[in-house]
C-alpha cells in the first residue's frame, strides 16, 4: 500500500483525485505564476474529512494547500511540488440564516453572491463583494481578508467574520469567537486567522454578519480630465463625511480598454470616471462635490438599472485588461489624502519602465488595482514589468500606504514584505506561525 493509499481509505470514496490530468486544473489560481506539481487533490465535503486529510498530512510531512474558488491574485492559492491540495469548494452549504441575529453560518466553499442572494430573500445582505463574487468563495474571502466595492462603508472580511470553525495543523479542531456582535473574551483569534492565507489553519466554517439591505442606491455618475482630479473629488467626499456606499474610479486607460471592447461611447476628453452611490439618502452633495473639484460631467440617478449598469461596467475592467495581455493585477492602498499623488506615482512608473498601466481603485479606501499588462507569452511578467511594479511597491509605502489592502501577499508581494513589516514585528508573525504550525506544512512558502 502506497502512502496515498492510506489517505484514500481514511475517505469516502472520490475523495482523493490523483490523476495529474485532473489536478493540474487545481493547481494555480489567477495570477500567472507557474504552480508546483501536486501529489493529490482532496475535495472534502465536511470538517470531518479536512480533518482527516490534515492529519493524514502531518503524519506524513506533506504540505497542505487550501483553495477555494481559485481566484486569488496573488498567488496564495497556488501548489507546491509534492502538496496536497485541499479543496473546500464542495463544502457549500449555508447552515443558517438567522435573520434575528442577523448572521449566517456557511461553510467554506459558499460563492460571495450565492450567500447575499440568500440573505436578500429575508431583506439582508452580506456586504463584501469582490469584483469576482459571482465565483470567488467565503473561505477564499476570509483567506483573504477580502473586500469589494461596498467595503468602503461596510467594511471588509474581517468586519464581517463573528466566528470561524479552524482545523489546526494537528488535526484539532477550533472555534473562535461566536454569534454575537460583541464579545473580548481572550485574544481576537477570528480576526488572527482571517487575512491569514491558510497558513495557520484551515477555516470549514464561518459565522457572518448580514445587515439590513439598504434601498435602491441614489448613484453618481462624474467624469474628470485626469485620475488625479477624480481622485481629489473621492477623498474630499469622504472627508466631508458623505459616507457613500461604493466608490470607485476608473482611469482612461481601463476606460479606453472597456470601450475597444464594449463600445461605451467614451468621450475622448474623458481622463477618469467616478462612480458614487448612497443608499441612505440624496446624492446631491457627493455630486455637488464632483463638480466643485473640477468633473466635466456630472450625473444623477436613482433608477436602480442605471445603477446596476454602472457596477457591471466597474467590473469589466478585469476582464477588459485581460483582453490586451497577460495581467499582473496588484492592490497597493495609502491613505485617502494621498490617492491623488499615488496615480501621479503609478503614471510615472509606467512611463519610466514603458509598461502598460491601466488602474482602477476603491476611492474610498485609497486602495488602487494597477493591472501590468504585458505580452500572453512571457511565462511570467518580464523585468521592466517587475521594475514598474517594485516602484508601484516602494511609492504606496512613501506614502504611509501598505502593499496589499485586499488580495494577500500570497507568493507575489513576498519580495517587498520586509521593506513595510520591520524587524519584531516579522519575528512575531514567524513565532504564530511556529506556534500553530510547527512543521511548516500549511500553505508553505506564502504569506511570510
Amino acid at each position: 500500500m502506497t502512502t496515498l493509499d492510506t489517505l484514500i481509505t481514511r475517505l469516502p470514496p472520490g475523495r482523493v483525485i490523483s490523476d495529474p490530468a485532473v489536478t493540474a486544473s487545481y493547481a494555480g489560481d489567477q495570477t500567472h505564476l507557474t504552480p508546483g506539481v501536486p501529489l493529490a487533490v482532496v475535495a472534502p465535503r465536511d470538517t470531518a474529512e479536512v480533518v482527516a486529510a490534515v492529519r493524514w498530512a502531518a503524519e506524513h510531512r506533506v504540505p497542505v494547500v487550501p483553495r477555494g474558488g481559485g481566484t486569488g491574485l496573488a498567488g496564495g492559492a497556488v501548489a507546491t511540488d509534492g502538496c496536497l491540495v485541499l479543496s473546500l469548494a464542495r463544502m457549500n452549504r449555508i447552515r443558517e440564516l438567522s435573520p434575528a441575529d442577523g448572521l449566517a453560518v456557511v461553510e467554506p466553499g459558499v460563492i460571495n453572491a450565492d450567500l447575499d442572494r440568500a440573505a436578500r430573500e429575508h431583506g439582508l445582505m452580506y456586504a463584501p463583494d469582490p469584483s469576482s463574487y459571482e465565483s470567488c468563495t467565503i473561505g477564499g474571502n476570509l483567506a483573504t481578508n477580502a473586500g469589494g466595492l461596498r467595503c468602503v462603508k461596510y467594511g471588509v472580511t474581517r468586519e464581517a467574520a463573528l466566528g470561524l470553525e479552524v482545523v489546526l495543523a494537528d488535526g484539532r479542531i477550533v472555534r473562535t469567537g461566536g454569534r454575537t456582535v460583541k464579545g473580548v473574551t481572550g485574544y481576537d483569534l477570528t480576526g488572527l486567522f482571517v487575512g491569514s492565507e491558510g497558513t495557520l489553519g484551515v477555516i470549514t466554517e464561518a459565522t457572518l454578519r448580514l445587515r439590513p439591505a439598504p434601498a435602491a442606491p441614489a448613484t453618481v455618475l462624474a467624469t474628470f480630465p485626469g485620475p488625479r482630479q477624480a481622485a481629489a473629488a473621492a477623498a474630499a467626499i469622504v472627508a466631508d463625511g458623505l459616507r457613500p456606499s461604493l466608490l470607485e474610479l476608473l482611469d482612461r486607460a481601463t476606460l479606453q480598454a472597456i470601450d475597444d471592447w464594449k463600445g461605451i461611447d467614451l468621450d475622448p476628453g474623458t481622463g477618469a470616471m467616478l462612480i458614487a452611490q448612497s443608499d441612505d439618502g440624496p446624492a446631491t452633495a457627493m455630486a455637488d462635490r464632483c463638480e466643485q473639484s473640477g468633473a466635466d460631467l456630472v450625473a444623477v440617478s436613482s433608477d436602480p438599472a442605471e445603477a446596476a449598469a454602472l457596477l457591471d461596467l466597474r467590473r469589466l475592467a478585469h476582464p477588459a485588461a485581460e483582453r490586451l495581455g497577460a495581467c499582473l493585477v496588484e492592490d497597493v492602498c495609502v491613505p485617502r489624502s494621498r490617492l491623488a499623488e499615488m496615480f501621479h506615482r503609478i503614471e510615472t512608473a509606467a512611463r519610466t519602465h514603458n509598461a502598460t498601466i491601466l488602474t482602477v481603485a476603491h476611492a474610498g479606501d485609497g486602495n488602487l488595482h494597477p493591472f501590468f499588462v504585458f505580452d500572453r507569452g512571457e511565462p511570467e511578467p518580464p523585468p521592466h514589468v517587475w521594475a514598474a511594479a517594485d516602484e508601484v511597491f516602494t511609492a504606496a509605502l512613501e506614502l504611509g500606504g501598505t502593499l496589499t489592502g485586499e488580495h494577500g501577499v500570497g507568493l507575489l508581494k513576498r519580495r517587498w514584505l520586509d521593506q513595510e513589516l520591520d524587524e519584531v514585528s516579522l519575528d512575531l508573525h514567524h513565532r504564530i506561525k511556529q506556534a500553530l504550525d510547527p512543521k511548516g506544512l500549511l500553505n508553505p512558502t506564502k504569506a511570510l
